[in-house]
């Protein structure tokens, strides 16, 4: 009481006016081309996204998927058509802030990036968000990255790609992801 005696607390529990819920759906290695596919009609109908993965570059010790390697495997592939931006958090702040510029003004369709991109963006147009290997993210860090998306009017998505087979703890962890967009009971689940 005497730390804490003068402090307010305000709950927001609601989102900011004209916001749509963003729907969020889970799917697995084998269900890939079906998500790029969710992912590409966005970019067709005028709007942007991001993919998200774990790590900046490829690891001997990982057999994760990396930021950078994957940006130019989706320019050169799925996404050949489209103006592929990368992000993350080893480049200088200006090579940041120019790709987020070109993001922003709808230069590029499609950012790849890393958790950079977690807090401090603002792009209304981005409708669609696919993060890799969601089940190494905690869910308050899911929760952050959903939350870059769903800031226009436009319906949008949330596409979890997680590998296979998921644990049974991790399965329980993304379904409540897919289940709910309320931060508070996602920061209870994660604290549990």
């Amino acid at each position: 009481l005497t730390i804490y005696g003068d402090l307010e607390v305000s709950a927001i529990d609601e989102r900011p006016p004209g916001r749509k819920p963003v729907r969020t759906r889970l799917f697995y290695e084998e269900d890939r081309t079906e998500a790029y596919e969710l992912v590409k009609q966005q970019i067709i109908k005028g709007h942007q996204a991001y993919v998200v993965y774990p790590l900046v570059e490829d690891s001997e010790k990982s057999d994760l998927k990396a930021a950078t390697t994957m940006a130019k495997e989706l320019a050169e592939t799925f996404f050949s058509d489209c103006t592929v931006g990368l992000v993350h958090g080893r480049m200088k702040s200006h090579e940041k802030e120019s790709i987020m510029r070109r993001f922003k003004s709808g230069e590029c369709q499609l950012l790849v990036s890393t958790t950079v991109i977690e807090v401090g963006i603002d792009v209304p147009n981005a409708t669609v968000i696919l993060i890799e290997h969601a089940e190494r993210f905690g869910l308050a860090q899911l929760h952050q990255l959903r939350g870059r998306i769903g800031r226009g009017s436009a319906a949008s998505f949330c596409f979890l790609l997680a590998q296979y087979p998921p644990t049974e703890e991790s399965r329980y962890r993304l379904r409540i992801m897919t289940e709910t967009d309320d931060g508070f009971r996602i920061a209870e689940a994660d604290l549990a």
